[in-house]
Order: C-alpha cells, then structure tokens, then sequence
C-alpha cells in the first residue's frame, strides 16, 4: 500500500491542525478499505469482536461522526442514530450486509456535513444537546475526541487489513 495523504502543516493554527489531523484519519479509515471485496469488508477477523470488520468500522465512524455533530453539537435526534438504540448492542456497526462502496459513500457524506458544521462553528462554541453530559462540552474537545477515536479506529482498520490479505501501510 502506498499512500498519498500527509499530515497537516507543522505551522498550521489550531483549528487547521485539529481539522487537518481529523481529515488524514478519516483519508486513512477509507484507504484501508480500498480494494477490498465485498466478502472482505464483511468478514470477522478478530473472534473476540465478530463486528470488528472493515464495514463494520466504516458504519461505525459514520455514526460516530453524526453522533459528536449532529447530535450532541447541535442537539439534533438521536433516534435516528443506531449508535443510541440500547435495545441493540453495538447497533451502529451493524452493516445489514450492505456494500462497502454504499456504507463509504454514506461515511463520505456525513463527514461532509460533519465539516460544513465545523467550519460554521467557533471552537468555543457549546454543544446543544440538553439530554446528555457531553451535549455541553466545546466544539475543540468534541474535535479532539473524533480525532482520537478515528485514529484508533483507523488502527484497527489497519490491523483487521493485514489479518484478511497480508497488505500493510501506514500513511
């Protein structure tokens, strides 16, 4: 695996460092994926974690996303997102056997609207959800955790990669 993605500026300001490393993490999450059949994406490597599998990552960053920006930064609903459903464990990585190219499209988009949000917002700005601890925090904290969260997703992507075909990269 060769790579094209780079890491942010060394003298970028705050918001272009926070959004920089976001965007390489989300670029290394979908190179993982590339080239991989759809028997791939959707088979368990790790028998400890069954839904641990490339798509089953990719939904679950699609859900992560909308949670943190949807919901808690704007106080959005939360029914709508699996990833809320406690009547379903780990309902936000459950693929439903969907194409790999369909759930990167779906992850393409909300990381879209996931940055239209960010870049309407002041890092200062308070989250909107009423209904959750973490609905009040900062939009730099919220920014910190997804960075945070999409690299060591994208690890694991990188790990479950090498386990289905032998192929290896970091960036």
């Amino acid at each position: 695996m060769t790579s094209e993605r780079a890491r942010p500026p060394l003298d970028a300001d705050e918001r272009t460092a926070i959004t920089g490393w976001l965007g390489l993490q989300r670029q290394i999450l979908r190179w993982k994926c590339e080239g991989l059949s759809d028997g791939d994406a959707h088979r368990s490597v790790v028998p400890t974690s069954p839904a641990m599998t490339m798509a089953g990552l990719v939904s679950h960053m699609r859900w992560t996303e909308h949670t943190w920006l949807e919901v808690l930064f704007l106080g959005g609903d939360e029914t709508q997102n699996p990833a809320f459903d406690e009547s379903a464990d780990g309902a936000d990585w459950d693929t439903g056997g969907r194409p790999l190219a369909e759930l990167v499209t779906e992850y393409d988009a909300q990381c879209a609207r996931s940055d239209a949000i960010i870049a309407a917002a002041s890092l200062d700005d308070l989250g909107r959800h009423p209904g959750f601890r973490a609905g009040s925090i900062n939009l730099r904290w919220m920014l910190i955790h997804l960075v945070e969260e999409t690299a060591r997703h994208a690890g694991h992507a990188d790990i479950v990669r090498e386990l289905l075909d032998g192929t290896k990269g970091y960036y």
